[in-house]
């Protein structure tokens, strides 16, 4: 399978859990907001903005291959942060902990594929090279 095929193909992938989740906090903020004041982020409304868009937009800029290494960085940011906001099992014990554990690490792989298409970039099907 040729590697630009397969940077296409993992472009869609990673961004095919952030294109709906993203569009449905923009959709939905003030939701938002309230998760993230019920976790103790402070200004949470304009958290959860920022927060939409960069999960959102970020993830467009990803399918399409526009300014994907500073996208991927950004939502690798992104990811790391939530994952520390949502997914706190150092907090919890038993089968609650490793029910976010599981959460956690997920979260913590799906950051290093947006790393990798960091240091790769978009391949040839994109709108940039970068």
């Amino acid at each position: 399978m040729p590697a630009n095929f397969v940077l296409l193909l993992g472009r869609l992938l990673i961004a095919a859990i952030f294109v709906p989740d993203g569009f449905g906090k923009l959709t939905h903020i003030d939701n938002f907001a309230h998760v993230l004041a019920y976790h103790g982020v402070p200004a949470p409304h304009a958290m959860a903005v920022v927060g939409a868009c960069v999960e959102f937009f970020g993830a467009l800029a990803i399918v399409f291959g526009f300014l994907t290494r500073y996208a991927a960085l950004l939502m690798a940011a992104f990811t790391v942060v939530m994952a520390v906001i949502s997914h706190r099992f150092w907090h919890l014990s038993g089968a609650a902990a490793a029910a976010q554990y599981v959460q956690f690490m997920q979260n913590m792989a799906i950051t290093g594929g947006l790393l990798l298409l960091f240091v790769t970039g978009p391949g040839r099907y994109s709108l940039g090279r970068g």
